[in-house]
C-alpha cells in the first residue's frame, strides 16, 4: 500500500498549524454543529487507486457539555478502481433516547483481496517467498488472499445500572459474508508482462481441498448475533482518556433459527486502564482482551471478528492489523479463542487554536502482543496426512506470543475528531515485516 501522497499532505498540514500558532490559549467552547473531513488517496499494485473521503459531523448543542457531544454522524465512501471499498454510515448519541447510549453502523465492505493466513497462529506457516514476485519460490501475490464482500448492520445500546459508571450492554449485529476465490481476471485488467497475476491455487483453495473449510462455508453466509453484557466505565474523556478504567464483559450468540449456518456463542472480556503521568499531556494506557468460543461451531469466516461494545473504525477484526496488532499482518492470528494486549505512552506535545477550533498534536509509542489460546480443531485433522507437504504449510504446536511495536502521530480537533498515523514493526518474520496505518481515533 502506497500512501505517501496523503502522508506528506498530513505532515505539511501539521507543520502549517505549528507555524500558524504560538502559545497555548484557553480552549474555545464549541456549540452547534462542527465537522472534520479527510480525503482518501492511496494506491495498491493489485487493487488499484483508492479515492474517496470521510466526514464526521458533531453536534455540541449549547456547548454546556463540551467536549462531549450530543450527536455524532460519520460518513465514509472510498473505492479502489478494481472493486474494493468502504461504504459506511455510523451514528452515536446519548441524547437520541434519553438514558441510553445509542450506536448504529451500516456498512458495505467489499474486499477483492482479504487476508487469509490459515488458523492457529504460528501452527500455520507463512512463506514470504510465495508472494514475492522477485523470489524464485514465487507462486502468486494472491496466495494468502480470498475475495470477501461484507454487509453489516449493527445496533448497540447501553443503559445505566448503578449511577453513571456501571451499565448494561445489549446489541444486534447482522452480517452477510459473500466469499469466493480472488478474481484474478479482474485484477489482471490493464496489466502485462511480469505484473500479471498467475492462475494458481492459494491457501483458501488448499483449505477447501483438504476439507478444513467445508463446501457449506466456502461461499460465506449470513450471521445474525445478539449480545448482552456489563460495562464499568470511569473514563474522564472518551476519545483519549487521561485517567479511569473501561472494563466490559460481553456474551455474543448466533442462533441457527434466524438463518445462521450454525449456532454458536462467544465470550469477550476486555479491560482498559488509563494513568496520568503529566496532567493533560502525558499518559500510560493499556488494554487486555480475552475472547473465546463457549459452544457451537463458528464458521471460519467469522473467526476473525473481534467483539466490542463500540466500533472504533470501519472494521473490528484480527488479530493483526490496524485495530489489534499494528505491524503484524491482518488476520495472521486466528483461532477459536485468543488473548490480546496493547500498551501505549501517549503525549500531547502541542495545543493551540486554528480556524476557530481547538487542536492538539500527539505522539504515541506502543507495544502490541497476542496469541491463540484455543485452537481451531479442524486444522489438527491434517497432521497425519502424508500427501500434504507438511513442512511447507505447518509448524505444528509452535504457537506462542506474537509481538509488535512502533510509533504513532495524532492530529486532534476539538478533542473528538482525531487523525491517526501508526507505523508498527513485527518482532517475528512469520508475522510479516511492518505496517503503516492511517485513519481516525486512538486504538482504545
Amino acid at each position: 500500500m502506497k500512501q505517501i501522497t496523503f502522508l506528506a499532505a498530513t505532515i505539511l498540514f501539521a507543520s502549517q498549524l505549528l507555524m500558524a500558532q504560538g502559545s497555548k490559549e484557553e480552549q474555545l467552547v464549541k456549540k452547534g454543529w462542527n465537522f472534520g473531513a479527510l480525503p482518501t488517496i492511496t494506491f495498491d499494485t493489485d487493487l488499484g487507486f483508492q479515492y474517496g473521503a470521510l466526514v464526521n459531523l458533531y453536534n455540541y448543542g449549547d456547548g454546556s457539555r463540551y467536549p462531549n457531544y450530543n450527536h455524532s454522524l460519520y460518513f465514509e465512501v472510498s473505492h479502489f478502481t478494481k472493486g474494493s471499498g468502504i461504504y459506511r454510515f455510523y451514528y452515536d448519541s446519548d441524547q437520541l433516547i434519553k438514558g441510553l447510549q445509542t450506536s448504529m453502523d451500516l456498512s458495505y465492505l467489499p474486499d477483492q483481496a482479504y487476508d487469509f493466513y490459515g488458523f492457529n497462529g504460528y501452527d500455520s506457516k507463512y512463506n514470504a517467498g510465495w508472494v514475492d514476485d522477485e523470489d524464485p519460490a514465487y507462486v502468486s501475490r494472491m496466495f494468502y488472499k480470498y475475495q470477501r464482500k461484507l454487509f453489516r448492520w449493527k445496533v448497540d445500546l447501553q443503559g445505566k445500572l448503578s449511577g453513571d459508571k456501571l451499565r448494561w450492554i445489549a446489541g444486534l449485529n447482522f452480517l452477510n459474508f459473500d466469499i469466493s476465490s480472488v478474481d484474478i481476471e479482474k485484477l489482471n485488467k490493464g496489466k502485462e508482462g511480469d505484473d500479471l497475476l498467475p492462475e494458481a491455487d492459494g491457501l483458501f483453495e488448499k483449505y477447501q481441498e483438504w476439507n478444513v473449510i467445508s463446501p457449506e462455508e466456502a461461499d460465506g453466509g449470513f450471521v445474525p448475533t445478539f449480545k448482552a453484557g456489563l460495562v464499568f466505565d470511569t473514563r474522564d474523556n472518551k476519545p483519549n482518556p487521561m485517567k479511569g478504567v473501561w472494563t466490559e464483559a460481553v456474551i455474543e450468540a448466533a442462533p441457527e433459527i434466524l438463518g445462521s449456518e450454525s449456532s454458536f456463542s462467544k465470550l469477550s472480556l476486555t479491560h482498559r486502564q488509563y494513568f496520568t503521568l503529566i496532567p493533560e499531556d502525558l499518559s500510560f494506557v493499556y488494554r487486555l482482551n480475552y475472547q473465546t468460543t463457549l459452544g457451537g461451531e463458528v464458521p471460519f469466516y467469522y473467526q476473525s471478528q473481534v467483539i466490542t461494545s463500540i466500533l472504533k473504525g470501519a472494521s473490528s477484526e484480527g488479530l493483526g492489523g490496524a485495530k489489534t496488532m499494528r505491524g503484524i499482518m491482518r488476520n495472521r492470528i486466528v483461532g477459536d479463542g485468543y488473548f490480546l494486549g496493547n500498551a501505549e505512552m501517549r503525549w500531547k506535545f502541542k495545543r493551540f487554536q486554528f480556524i476557530n477550533n481547538n487542536f492538539y498534536l500527539g505522539l504515541n509509542a506502543f507495544v502490541d502482543f497476542g496469541m491463540v489460546t484455543k485452537k481451531i480443531e479442524a486444522l489438527d485433522q491434517l497432521k497425519p496426512i502424508s500427501s500434504i507437504p507438511q513442512p511447507l504449510y505447518f509448524n505444528w504446536d509452535s504457537e506462542k506470543l506474537h509481538t509488535s511495536y512502533g510509533l504513532g502521530f495524532r492530529i486532534a480537533m476539538n478533542e473528538n475528531f482525531i487523525i491517526s498515523l501508526d507505523y508498527g514493526l513485527a518482532a517475528n518474520e512469520q508475522d510479516g515485516k511492518s505496517g503503516f496505518y492511517m485513519g481516525l481515533n486512538y486504538l482504545f
